[in-house]
């Protein structure tokens, strides 16, 4: 084989393991906007309520 005909060689393996991790990504993405639809989180407020709703000290 000539070096030109190696450049043209294509590892079909990793092709497929890109194709496919970019379906799981492009299917993890439909779901988070889903989830976010369905149960959207506070933005900001969530930080502010966990340090200021500690408990009291028992006595």
């Amino acid at each position: 084989m000539s070096d030109d005909s190696k450049d043209n060689l294509i590892d079909f393996g990793s092709e497929r393991g890109k194709r496919i991790h970019e379906l799981h990504d492009k299917r993890l993405d439909e779901m988070r906007k889903a989830f976010e639809q369905a149960l959207p989180l506070p933005r900001s407020k969530s930080a502010k309520v966990a340090k200021s709703g500690k408990k009291p000290k028992k006595r």
